[in-house]
């Protein structure tokens, strides 16, 4: 297993199996465990200090999310996702955001509000995650803060389907990343520009900014990844004029201030805390099947 030690926040669960899912998730979209990474249920519990048991339940579960392969009596391995992985993982969550937003501008919506403090403190760190370069912090920042953002899209199936293709985009996009030099202001940063744009309940400007978010994001994995950007079928939707936002009163203002709000625990969008940092995962030889 090849991945370089961390450091992580104290444990914010009472599941094991869901603390070590949650830490080999990050690993994985960081870019830390590699694809053709191999390692066994026994090499996981040592590794994090538990029992086989909840370790091959974060395995099993891994697996069945389709971010790592089970191999009949040689353990697991990370997947390679290739370019044309990427294109099916980016288009079926183009189609989805865009026909979610379309939806969004047929009714009134039921979102709630007071989840905005968060929202806004999850764009920030993820904004100065993505301007300093980043990547170990970006990658679990912008996770949290897009999962947080499709509560606007008020169908938790939806949010916890895009969840999952995020998850594997990251798997694609971080060893591109990580071959470059300097990555400061090289990942897409306007996370507070869109929370703006939904505390002013502007659906168009809404859907126009994750558009240009998901053109962005598909042009600079197209130029790093060596691939034409213009054979992705969903372009298209991409530029096609956005929902509109329904007429209606104006928009009731969101709070001018906000209380102090104690810093909140690093965890996923599915609850899961990190490991503590004596637990930081260490280099190990990498495998390959037959061997």
């Amino acid at each position: 297993m090849v991945v370089s030690g961390v450091g992580r926040l104290p444990i914010q669960r009472n599941s094991l199996r869901e603390q070590i899912a949650g830490a080999l998730r990050e690993e994985l979209m960081a870019g830390r465990l590699v694809a053709g990474s191999n390692f066994t249920v026994k090499e996981i519990a040592e590794l994090y200090g538990v029992s086989a048991t909840p370790a091959r339940e974060a395995l099993v579960d891994l697996a069945a999310q389709g971010l790592l392969r089970a191999e009949h009596h040689r353990g697991f391995t990370v997947p390679e996702l290739g370019w044309a992985d990427f294109v099916e993982i980016f288009e079926a969550r183009t189609m989805l955001t865009d026909a979610a937003f379309r939806r969004l501008g047929r009714r009134v919506t039921e979102y709630d509000w007071s989840r905005l403090g968060p929202l806004r403190r999850r764009a920030e760190a993820a904004a100065r995650a993505a301007r300093a370069g980043q990547l170990d912090v970006l990658v679990g920042c912008d996770r949290r803060f897009w999962h947080e953002v499709s509560g606007f899209l008020e169908n938790r199936r939806i949010a916890d389907y895009l969840d999952w293709l995020r998850v594997q985009s990251w798997m694609f996009a971080a060893p591109y990343l990580r071959a470059s030099t300097d990555l400061a202001g090289v990942c897409w940063d306007r996370h507070v520009e869109l929370v703006e744009l939904i505390a002013a309940q502007d659906l168009t400007g809404a859907h126009r900014t994750v558009n240009e978010y998901n053109l962005f994001t598909v042009r600079l994995l197209a130029e790093l990844a060596g691939e034409s950007a213009e054979s992705v079928a969903v372009l298209p939707l991409l530029t096609d004029e956005p929902v509109q936002t329904p007429a209606g009163p104006p928009p009731a203002p969101p709070p001018t201030a906000e209380p102090a709000a104690e810093p909140e625990p690093e965890e996923g969008p599915d609850g899961a805390g990190r490991l503590p940092q004596s637990r930081a995962l260490r280099p190990a030889p990498r495998r390959t099947l037959g061997r």
